[in-house]
């Protein structure tokens, strides 16, 4: 694997993701996470901030972090977790994991910065089990043309300073379109601070594989 590697980015992220979750991010992540059971893989798992929100029927989590420096803090918070969690260094694009080794899927925060969301989804798609879920929370392109266009202007240098993320992706349009059925998906804003304007619209919801 070639290891992705956004020091600055990785060091704000880790320095300011707390007030996020005091914000509501850590709501957004029980709802997210509500009623998962049986075995998970969580792309990009960042410094492990839903490690905390796992039910307690999930028997284990496979998490795959590609940043050397959040992996090391994943791997803290994976300690404190009340279910089994493995971190790994692992890309959404290539899992290390068999096909249909799982019973959910959970990207969180992720899906905007993977380089081919397509084949991202693909992977994913290998991974569970047919029946099987992906939870998804994700901020996305606005259904406002307007803000869409503002999203688009900001892209560019949005990427370069936040790792690689994209403000302007259709992510919902993605995953129904990847083999997965989306079941359910609540479309919200979440602004915690101004400057995320561009990425104030989010996504939270479950789809099932075909």
């Amino acid at each position: 694997m070639t290891e992705v590697h956004h020091p600055l980015f990785a060091r704000m992220y880790a320095r300011l993701a707390g007030a996020a979750e005091r914000a509501g991010v850590a709501e957004h992540r029980d709802e997210l996470l509500a009623g998962l059971t049986g075995r998970v893989v969580e792309v990009g798992a960042g410094t492990g901030l839903n490690f905390d929100h796992y039910p307690d029927a999930v028997t284990d989590v496979l998490a795959t972090e590609p940043e050397a420096h959040m992996r090391r803090i994943a791997r803290g918070a994976a300690t404190r977790a009340r279910v089994p969690i493995w971190v790994v260094e692992g890309f959404a694009d290539r899992i290390p994991a068999r096909d249909a080794a799982f019973d959910a899927c959970v990207a969180s925060l992720v899906l905007c910065s993977v380089p081919d969301q397509r084949r991202a989804l693909a992977e994913i798609r290998r991974v569970v089990r047919s029946g099987g879920e992906l939870r998804f929370y994700e901020h996305v392109r606005s259904s406002d043309p307007r803000r869409a266009r503002l999203q688009d202007r900001v892209a560019w240098i949005w990427s370069r300073l936040l790792g690689g993320c994209h403000p302007n992706r259709d992510t919902e349009a993605a995953i129904a379109s990847s083999g997965f059925r989306i079941e359910a998906c609540r479309r919200f804003d979440f602004q915690p601070r101004a400057v995320s304007a561009p990425a104030a619209p989010h996504i939270i919801g479950r789809a099932v594989r075909d």
